[in-house]
Order: structure tokens, then C-alpha cells, then sequence
């Protein structure tokens, strides 16, 4: 039956569970941003230590390694679509709630729970997406998905400047982290039109219930779907699976595709939010130093950041196009090289930022190398791999752990940056950073493995076909 879903053409069902994922993660990119460009306002109305500061800009990641590894966990035992719907709950009530935070551990609380359902967005989006398309598209297909993320970053930074020209004061940030909510909610009303995965489906031994929605998707193949349905075969093959739990990731058979899903990705992470939910921050203690007024240099600062995060769509854009042709590793390597490359650009870039409007011309393109290399390379493949080098009965699963790994490393890139900084500087910093980069960079190019083109039966051996 999966055959089936390997022939066919885009259909609407095929857009539909697309365009709903790609919302999903259109929120995470949005929450996770916004975060940063309120983080300033935030400071100047609580006034935390440097430690408190990191941990608000954290909290939210913080959330999202609880909810990757609960959300693939999840996911795979009680089926894509009831996930689907239970991580918008997440953004609805914990948005509004961090609206209205009260103090700053109440702020903390609520933006960590508001990242418990980013988390839970992740693998569910990935193995609903990977699960639907046809191998020769695929890999374009996820990342048209995950490039949403970028979309999403965009408007939180453009939703900021346009609460900051309405709202002109210190109390703007709640307004922000509250502005997410009614997509959620249109999101959440849409999704419940979707089916479940007919892959989870024939996983879990319900060929019926698979043959229907495929019958939904191909319907001039309903006869041969039918025929396989009444098979007793593919039944018997089915019965005789033997169930796979966490320790098999560390075996010989599927430690290397382990190590590619997860130590990349939670390198790359360190770097994305790291430096990307900073952007204003960074941008304002680099160009805009002799802003006396802390909302104008808010809002100068915010401006720059949306200017630059145009690149992470056009690096998104490029991506789409070179996925399915150059393939994911090659397009990991090259991107891990742009990043640690802008990143030296930036270091040097801080450190001549006392000469005035000399530095910007650094800044520049510092940052427009690193967020159009980093799309168009790792920040895209890393999202990919995990949704296709396993078995329907782990997928989400491990794409669970490998988004709580990225967002541990995403967490210890927000916390340290403003502790590094006031240790040993922004440059310093940078280089760092630029050094996790050059490692992911490494990892990928010795533990590489070819899944372009390839069905998911074909790179998982053990998956009925």
C-alpha cells in the first residue's frame, strides 16, 4: 500500500496536511522569535541579572527539549493526528498566559510551557509530511514545510516593529508574546479536517483504515489497494515485526544513523538560536550604540533583524530548489561552512564596532552569509534526516530526541550568550560559536548517509511495503 502513496501525484489532501504542518511550524518560528524581540522590553520593565535574562530567552527553547521527546514519543504510540491537535492547546493557553505574566517566574513558567508545544510540533509535522509524500518530492516538500519556521521569524520581527510604533512603551512586550494566539487557533480548527498517517495506520496493523484514506488519496488504485487490504499475507509479515525500542539506536545497525540525526542538529541549534533570537540584541549593541532612548534602538534594532531574516527565506527558497538535486549531506557540509564563516565575519565585526559605521560593513554581510548559508544547508537537512532514516514504528520518536537534543543546544546558546558576553565579550563569543559550526560540519561529513530519492521502505528495510 505504501506503493501507492509512492505513485501518486499531489493531490489536495497532499496540500492540505502540508499546508497545515507548515503552519505549525510557522508558530514555532514565530513564538520562539518574538521572544527575543520583546526580551529587551522585558528587561527594562523586571531589570533581572544577566542569569535571568539568558533564562527568559531560554525558557521557551527549555520547553521545547521536554516537548520533542514527549511529542515522538507520543506520536508514534497514539498516531499523528491526536498529537496534531493536542500541541495547539500548548500555544493558545500558555500564549495568552505569558501575555499576562504577572512577575518574571511567572513569565519564565509560561514561556517554558508555551515551548513544551513548540517541541511537540516538530516530530509530529515532520513524520506527517514525510509519511504523505512520494520520495521524488519529498525532501522539497519538508523543507517547503519547514521553511515556515523562517516565515514565522519574519513576522515576529515585523509583528514587533508594528506593536512598538502602536505601543511605544515598555509594556509593548505583551502584546507580543500574545499575538501568536489567534493563528493558533484558526490552525487548530483546520487540522481537525486532516486523516491520520495511513503509514502509522499499516504500522500498527490497521490496513483497513490505511486503505480507506489512500483509497482518499488514489482513487483509481481503490481496487488494488482493496486487494492488498484482503491480503494475508502482508498481515502475517506485519505480525512478525519485532518491536524496536531506544536501545536499538545505540546498536550497530542504527548508531551511525543515530549520530547524524542528533549531534548536527543540536550543533547547528547552538548557533541558529543562539545568535538568531539575539539578532537585535547583537544588532543593537553593534550599530546602534548612541541610541540614548531604549525603545527607538528596540525598535531600530528590530527593524535590522527583519531586514536580514529576508535571507532566511531566500536561503529556505534555495534549499527547495537544490534538495532533491545535490542532495541533504552535501547541502549540510557547504552550509555548516557558510555559518562558521559569517560567524568569523561578525567576530571581527564587534570587535571594530568603536569605529562607528565601519563595522556595519562587516555586520552586513556576516549575518546575511550566516542565515542564508544556514537555511540553505543544515537548518533545513537537519529537520529532514531524522523524519527519514527510520522505521514508521520510531520515527517520530527519534525525530522527538533529535528535536530535544537541538533545542538543548539551542537552550545553551541562548543562556551563555548574554553570560559570555559580559565574561569575555561579543567577539570571543562569536568564535565559539563558530567553532560548534566547523564540528557539525565534521560529524555530518564523517557519519554521512545518502536518503535522497529513496522511498522510506527503501532506506528502512524493515517497513512493510
Amino acid at each position: 500500500m505504501n506503493r501507492a502513496l509512492e505513485e501518486t501525484r499531489l493531490r489536495g489532501l497532499h496540500w492540505r496536511v502540508w499546508w497545515l504542518s507548515a503552519m505549525g511550524v510557522f508558530l514555532d518560528g514565530f513564538d520562539l522569535f518574538i521572544i527575543g524581540v520583546a526580551l529587551p522590553l522585558i528587561a527594562r520593565e523586571f531589570a533581572p541579572s544577566p542569569f535571568i535574562t539568558g533564562l527568559i530567552g531560554a525558557s521557551a527553547v527549555l520547553g521545547s527539549v521536554l516537548g520533542g521527546f514527549l511529542g515522538g514519543c507520543f506520536t508514534d504510540r497514539y498516531g499523528r493526528k491526536s498529537l496534531y491537535l493536542v500541541d495547539l492547546g500548548f500555544f493558545i493557553v500558555f500564549g495568552l498566559l505569558s501575555a499576562v505574566s504577572w512577575d518574571i517566574w511567572s513569565l519564565i513558567l509560561f514561556c517554558f510551557l508555551l515551548g513544551v508545544g513548540v517541541g511537540v510540533d516538530y516530530p509530529i509535522c515532520a513524520s506527517y509530511v514525510s509519511e504523505f509524500m512520494p520520495s521524488r518530492i519529498r525532501g522539497k516538500m519538508l523543507i517547503g514545510a519547514f521553511s515556515f519556521q523562517a516565515v514565522g521569524m519574519l513576522s515576529g520581527a515585523v509583528v514587533g516593529v508594528i506593536i512598538l510604533h502602536l505601543f511605544p512603551d515598555s509594556g509593548a512586550w505583551r502584546w507580543m508574546l500574545g499575538a501568536g494566539v489567534v493563528p493558533a487557533v484558526i490552525v487548530l480548527v483546520m487540522r481537525t479536517t486532516v486523516p491520520e498517517s495511513p503509514r502509522w495506520l499499516i504500522d500498527k496493523g490497521e490496513f483497513k483504515k490505511a486503505g480507506e484514506i489512500i483509497a482518499r488519496i488514489v482513487p483509481e488504485l481503490r481496487d488494488r489497494v482493496d486487494a492488498i487490504v484482503a491480503d494475508t499475507r502482508i498481515r502475517s509479515r506485519q505480525a512478525q515485526k519485532t518491536a524496536m525500542g531506544y536501545g536499538h539506536l545505540l546498536k550497530k545497525q542504527y548508531i551511525r544513523r543515530t549520530v547524524l540525526a542528533v549531534v548536527p542538529w543540536f550543533l547547528m541549534d547552538i548557533a541558529t538560536y543562539g545568535i538568531g533570537l539575539f539578532t537585535p540584541t547583537i544588532l543593537a549593541i553593534i550599530t546602534y550604540d548612541n541610541e540614548t532612548n531604549f525603545i527607538l534602538k528596540d525598535l531600530a534594532a528590530t527593524r535590522g533583524a527583519a531586514y536580514l531574516d529576508i535571507f532566511l527565506i531566500i536561503g529556505f527558497l534555495l534549499n527547495i530548489w537544490l534538495v532533491d538535486r545535490w542532495g541533504r549531506i552535501r547541502l549540510q557540509i557547504l552550509g555548516f561552512g557558510g555559518m562558521a564563516l559569517g560567524l568569523l565575519i561578525l567576530s571581527v565585526a564587534t570587535g571594530t564596532s568603536g569605529e562607528g559605521g565601519a563595522s556595519l560593513y562587516l555586520v552586513i554581510p556576516g549575518f546575511v552569509l550566516f542565515n542564508l548559508l544556514m537555511n540553505m544547508g543544515p537548518n533545513a537537512t537537519t529537520f529532514i534526516l531524522p523524519a527519514e532514516l527510520f522505521p514508521t514504528s520510531m520515527r517520530a520518536s527519534v525525530h522527538g530526541i533529535a528535536t530535544s537534543a537541538a533545542k538543548l543546544g539551542a537552550a545553551l546558546g541562548i543562556f551563555l550568550l548574554p553570560i559570555l558576553k559580559a565574561d569575555v565579550g561579543i567577539p570571543v563569543t562569536l568564535l565559539v560559536v563558530a567553532a560548534a559550526a566547523v564540528l557539525g560540519l565534521i560529524v555530518t561529513a564523517l557519519f554521512r548517509i545518502n536518503t535522497t530519492g529513496r522511498s522510506l521502505e527503501d532506506i528502512n528495510p524493515g517497513d512493510v511495503r
